[in-house]
């Protein structure tokens, strides 16, 4: 079993990375994590070169990302929110799923052929809906065929204490965990 995770956080030692760090320790299974900011990803520049190929052709880390949705059996998306969205640094990653898209167009099927389970985990402070950005990252699932998604773990309230002292969200990862194990 392979745990894709994309992490849209700049914080190395953040609340995403606590609880990202938390949800490791009850996953039975070979993890691949990306980071949105760390890792050499571009954004889409609308080339329009997928469309016709189904290929993106920008020499990047998102080529390994490619491999690992098409191989893995699930897909965790984390990241803080930023004015209710995911951080703009995932959404980068999240444009360049555009040849998943125009797939789906041409083909009228799920150009990433295996099924996944999926799930957003996102945390954050003060004000904002979490549900903008979760419904952004059920859509980006749904493109690489994420067809069971787990329902939104979101530590909304990091500016008062840190997301690894939220009992709640803890007590969801560890469902969460047993959710991707699942066949």
């Amino acid at each position: 079993m392979q745990t894709l995770i994309l992490n849209g956080s700049p914080r190395k030692n953040g609340d995403t990375a606590s609880l990202l760090q938390y949800l490791r320790q009850y996953l039975d299974s070979e993890i691949l994590e990306f980071s949105a900011y760390y890792d050499n990803i571009s954004p889409c520049i609308d080339c329009r070169r997928c469309k016709e190929s189904g290929i993106c052709v920008i020499p990047d880390t998102m080529q390994e990302i490619y491999k690992a949705i098409e191989t893995c059996d699930n897909i965790v998306i984390a990241s803080p929110l930023y004015f209710s969205e995911l951080t703009g640094r995932l959404l980068d990653v999240a444009s360049r799923l555009q040849t998943y898209y125009y797939g789906m167009q041409k083909n009228g099927g799920y150009p990433v052929k295996k099924p996944k389970h999926g799930a957003v985990l996102l945390v954050g402070g003060g004000e904002g809906n979490p549900e903008i950005a979760y419904a952004t990252a059920v859509r980006l699932l749904h493109y690489m065929n994420a067809r069971e998604i787990f329902p939104l773990i979101c530590s909304h309230h990091t500016d008062e204490m840190p997301a690894m002292e939220d009992v709640q969200v803890l007590s969801e990862i560890r469902e969460l965990a047993q959710f991707l194990h699942r066949d």
